[in-house]
């Protein structure tokens, strides 16, 4: 058994007291007891003792640390890897619009990453499952992703889900095949999430009520809203329960965030994060893309955005240090509300049976170690 003493992050707020994470037997990697005072928020900050808080859960990643996950070969490990040094402790690897040979490619290298949870020890944040971003997008609303759009095709989601479990698919809903798939997908279990898309409001309204649960990269390769013609941005702002969104401060303003805080109960962060996270200034992928960092941001030569250099320790402070939210309040937007959308529920909560995936912060919200399933990352084999 490992104990961990600090101000500890419980469903109900903070505890001055320690939490106990098992090593062996049926419950090992899991948390087995949290016990201690309850604390304000603002003594927690202020205290020496270390912060402990649930690991971040990012459902939106193609890369880092110089690899990219549509790469195949071992850049998916190493992506996960250098997430989990930056706190966290689970995934979606996210795909890139391609042809069906690429996908398959890129689909069999994260086979035997989305293994059961707690059957192999992990030095990176576990890869929970596959987001497919494209390529059932508008072509007219690529962004940074190749142009290999094209309408849902089942035989060809069959296929690479058989090989690694597809957990989101981003799909244009204005796309007649599209929209008639959503009941279809939805009842064959994928979440599937509004974007890349030029859809209209009323596109966004229909397809919620056919099922789909969320936004992706909320605003970004979106309709924006106009008070006559409140497109896709406007969809979601009304009837959203969750969405992504990026708080590099770059993608969005962050008067807009904070207009999406407002209206979205479960605003989840994700990074969206390329090759070129963690890395310095130069040529990165990005699927078949090239692209530049430069400036802490990600940009094809275009200067259209490409995904960003963001890490969720990042996100964490952010929210926090710019956007002035509670530390309370910033930590489910990087962890709780993720995995309650993923459906995830032993995970992004600290709290008996769950999975003893954890950040230690000090007070200024710095990362002192991870817990992935209860092993350290930096120090493994410890406890």
């Amino acid at each position: 058994m490992t104990k961990l003493e600090g101000h500890i992050l419980t469903s109900e707020g903070f505890i001055a007291g320690e939490i106990a994470v098992a090593t062996h037997g049926p419950s090992r990697g899991r948390v087995i007891g949290i016990s201690g005072v309850p604390v304000d928020e603002v003594v927690a900050r202020n205290s020496t003792l270390p912060l402990i808080l649930p690991g971040f859960i990012d459902l939106h990643v193609h890369g880092g640390g110089g690899r990219d996950i549509m790469e195949g070969g071992d850049a998916p490990a190493l992506v996960a890897e250098m997430h989990a040094r930056h706190g966290t402790t689970a995934l979606l690897a996210t795909t890139m619009s391609a042809p069906p040979a690429e996908l398959l490619m890129a689909f069999a290298a994260l086979a035997p990453l989305c293994a059961g949870a707690g059957t192999t020890a992990v030095r990176g944040a576990r890869v929970l499952g596959v987001h497919l971003e494209g390529p059932y997008i508008n072509a007219a609303r690529l962004g940074a992703q190749p142009d290999f759009a094209r309408s849902v095709q089942l035989d060809e989601l069959a296929q690479l889900n058989a090989l690694a479990p597809i957990r989101l698919i981003t799909l244009a809903p204005e796309i007649p095949a599209n929209m008639d798939a959503i009941q279809f997908l939805r009842a064959a279990g994928y979440r599937i999430q509004l974007g890349h898309t030029q859809g209209s409001y009323e596109d966004g309204v229909t397809a919620l009520a056919r099922g789909a649960g969320g936004f992706t990269h909320m605003f970004n390769a979106m309709s924006g809203l106009h008070h006559r013609q409140p497109g896709m941005v406007g969809a979601a702002l009304a009837h959203a329960r969750y969405a992504e969104i990026i708080p590099d401060l770059v993608h969005v303003h962050p008067g807009a965030i904070l207009v999406a805080l407002r209206a979205i109960p479960c605003l989840y962060c994700v990074t969206d994060s390329t090759a070129a996270t963690g890395m310095p200034d130069g040529e990165y992928r990005l699927g078949r893309q090239t692209v530049i960092k430069c400036l802490g941001g990600v940009r094809l030569a275009d200067g259209t955005l490409a995904g960003s250099t963001l890490t969720m320790i990042q996100a964490l402070q952010n929210l926090v240090g710019e956007l002035e939210l509670d530390l309370i309040d910033a930590s489910r937007r990087v962890s709780t509300h993720a995995a309650d959308y993923l459906g995830a529920n032993e995970r992004g909560r600290l709290t008996p049976g769950a999975w003893a995936d954890l950040v230690v912060l000090d007070r200024d919200l710095r990362l002192q170690d991870v817990f992935v399933e209860g092993v350290s990352i930096e120090h493994p084999h410890a406890g």
